[in-house]
């Protein structure tokens, strides 16, 4: 187990390098390719005409009210979730936490475009931070299906073992995201054919990561669905506990962080595939009421269900394992020397 972590850690550290050159390339095409081609004056007032603005990214002067609200709810979220990992524990869930603070970021950055929103700098940080951090509320679902199962003793009902579970997907999840890095900063080029091509790079990063996101989806209703039906002991060991101590609301909440997740994931495939001036890219409203709304629907459900409260860290879980294991080895060769006298 310890040479798989020490495995893992290794080729985490190699994708992290390849995602660091990967990205850095895109980025110096997209400035390279954001120098050619004339173009026509700026207009004397930005805020007049955003929609036929060619230099605001946006088309749409971004709304501080909207921010200030979408920015309180994720960074609350956060700060309390940050808190139950080191209060009550659950650390294997810290690639959410994270994520939520950088999707902060990103959302805070729109106050930036507020204010210049024009600005082509602000508008890539901001779309790279608010595009790819939602990475991490999926790695983070990905890890507790793995957790729960491991934890239910239910590891014949997925299709993919629980020490397995976490790295298929998430590798799955690294890869679709240096697409989407790669195709992101390509795509903001001024250049009307390189931002074509990165629109479609990006495009394929968000399907991949779609079709990703619903096996896993399935692998998880089968899960649901197959302890329901052969393990009835374990599906209501909980049923006379108060709600918030039933594994079962813990359940309920990764699936319902699945569907929010897949209404994203939908809305940004659907959207990019329109273009980046199509009807939903350039409309405020669906951008918080399709991707900002359901994200945090899928993390901000956690703070009532933290899977801390249900499923211990992974050395705890390992040190159960072991006395069981050792309980059970007891009672077997108790029951051996029973027999023989």
């Amino acid at each position: 187990m310890v040479g798989t972590s020490r495995r893992t850690r290794l080729g985490l550290g190699r994708t992290q390098w390849i995602a660091a050159v990967f990205f850095l390339l895109a980025l110096a095409s997209s400035a390279a390719a954001a120098r050619t081609g004339p173009l026509p004056p700026r207009p004397a007032d930005p805020y007049a005409d955003p929609k036929n603005d060619i230099y605001n990214p946006l088309r749409y002067i971004a709304s501080n009210a909207l921010t200030s609200v979408a920015f309180a709810l994720y960074l609350v979220t956060a700060l309390i979730q940050s808190y139950f990992a080191l209060r009550i524990g659950g650390q294997f869930m810290a690639a959410m936490v994270i994520a939520e603070y950088t999707f902060c970021v990103g959302l805070g950055l729109r106050y930036g475009l507020h204010a210049h929103p024009e600005s082509k700098g602000i508008y890539i940080a901001e779309y790279l931070f608010v595009v790819l951090s939602p990475c991490g509320f999926i790695a983070a679902d990905y890890v507790l299906l793995g957790r729960l199962s491991r934890w239910l003793k239910c590891d014949s009902h997925l299709y993919i073992r629980p020490t397995r579970i976490t790295i298929v997907f998430v590798t799955s999840d690294v890869v679709t995201f240096l697409i989407q890095a790669a195709g992101g900063s390509v795509s903001t080029s001024n250049s009307p054919d390189t931002a074509l091509a990165g629109s479609r790079i990006f495009l394929a990063g968000l399907a991949l990561q779609l079709l990703s996101f619903l096996f896993f989806s399935t692998v998880y209703a089968r899960f649901l669905y197959r302890v329901y039906k052969y393990e009835p002991q374990v599906w209501s060991r909980d049923a006379g506990k108060p709600w918030y101590k039933d594994w079962r609301s813990l359940g309920a909440a990764l699936f319902l962080s699945c569907i929010g997740i897949l209404i994203r994931s939908i809305y940004r495939t659907i959207e990019l595939g329109e273009g980046y001036l199509g009807h939903l890219a350039t409309t405020e409203a669906f951008f918080y009421g399709l991707d900002t709304l359901p994200l945090f629907i899928a993390v901000a459900i956690y703070v009532p269900f933290w899977p801390g409260r249900f499923i211990p860290d992974l050395k705890d879980l390992i040190k159960n394992e072991q006395a069981e294991a050792a309980e059970k080895e007891r009672s077997t060769n108790s029951s051996t020397e029973a027999e023989r006298v």
